[in-house]
């Protein structure tokens, strides 16, 4: 059973009701006193780290503008709020900078690092800059050399390995994966929800030390059995209706 508290993070803000990844989505989670928000972040051409999960505007901003071969003052037109109705209109997507400044005392953002190592420099740049406490954000990431590399200048800062389920065609070694996240001194896994994510599954990688979260969990019944098994925390596109759902289940 689960003895540490479960924090609901939420998916690109509160994403269900608000435009993924906007200043809009952001705000209405903190607003709703989410316990932490996980965001996107790509490079532009000009070396800005903004929010957004695709590599162009093309399914959000219905333009078609490509991240890394975009200057921001350029992504700046894009509208990426209307996608999602006429009451979010106008939305643009946000710099990495403005997000940062949201973040409420006790709460934490998750990065999903979504560009190269090339992003590293800049964003030593910002935390530099802005002298973010390192219990406000926790970077998260598909690449593995470039999470631990981020670990690496970040010390400090808790990162995560980003895992996808596994298929039943591929073999899943368990061992093989802890062994790759504690060489890299990352601080856990933030593994994609699956059949294969029991109770052995989340108690061998928490027995090692490390912390296990997992992604994208809507259903109250799955997230109650999660929380029983074990789980750190789940990223969820409705974070403050999930914990209300589970607040039967003696959710602290």
């Amino acid at each position: 059973m689960q003895s540490n508290r479960l924090i609901f993070i939420a998916h690109r803000g509160e994403s269900y009701e608000a435009p993924e990844n906007t200043l809009a989505s952001i705000n209405l989670a903190w607003h709703k006193d989410d316990d932490a928000v996980e965001i996107d972040v790509r490079m532009t051409k000009d070396e800005k780290i903004v929010a957004i999960h695709d590599n162009t505007t093309l399914r959000t901003g219905k333009r078609l503008m490509n991240i890394s071969s975009s200057n921001y003052n350029d992504l700046l037109k894009v509208d990426v709020g209307k996608y999602k109705g006429k009451k979010w209109e106008g939305e643009k997507i946000p710099l990495l900078d403005d997000v940062i400044a949201t973040i409420p005392d006790g709460k934490s953002l998750f990065v999903e690092i979504k560009s190269d190592d090339k992003i590293v420099p800049p964003l030593q740049k910002l935390i530099k800059r802005k002298n973010v406490n390192h219990n406000k954000i926790r970077f998260i990431g598909f690449n593995i050399d470039t999470i631990s590399l981020i670990k690496n200048y970040f010390p400090e800062f808790e990162s995560y390995w980003i895992v996808e389920k596994i298929s039943a065609r591929r073999k899943f070694n368990i061992e093989d994966i802890i062994l790759k996240c504690k060489s890299s001194k990352l601080d856990g896994l933030d593994m994609q929800e699956g059949k294969y994510l029991n109770e052995e599954f989340i108690q061998t990688v928490k027995k090692t030390g490390l912390k296990i979260y997992t992604w994208t969990v809507d259903d109250p019944v799955r997230a109650l059995q999660l929380y029983s098994d074990g789980i750190d925390g789940i990223t969820t596109n409705r974070a403050q209706w999930l914990r209300q759902q589970l607040q039967g289940g003696k959710i602290d």
